[in-house]
């Protein structure tokens, strides 16, 4: 998956909507659930990743 925070969670948002519509089918209904549940581990990934970015930063201008 090469996106960005903001498109994968827009992403994110759009699927809540359709699910909370309820007018899907059981096929699609799976499939949603199976793509959300990729893009919120992507999501926590990119958190993940900026905050240890973050992190390294701030122990870098603590060291200085």
């Amino acid at each position: 998956m090469n996106k960005t925070y903001e498109e994968a969670y827009g992403e994110l948002q759009h699927i809540l909507h359709q699910l909370q519509e309820g007018n899907l089918s059981m096929d699609e209904l799976s499939e949603k659930v199976k793509e959300a549940a990729a893009l919120i581990s992507y999501c926590k990934e990119k958190l993940r990743k900026s905050e240890e970015e973050i992190n390294g930063i701030f122990s870098q201008l603590e060291d200085n």
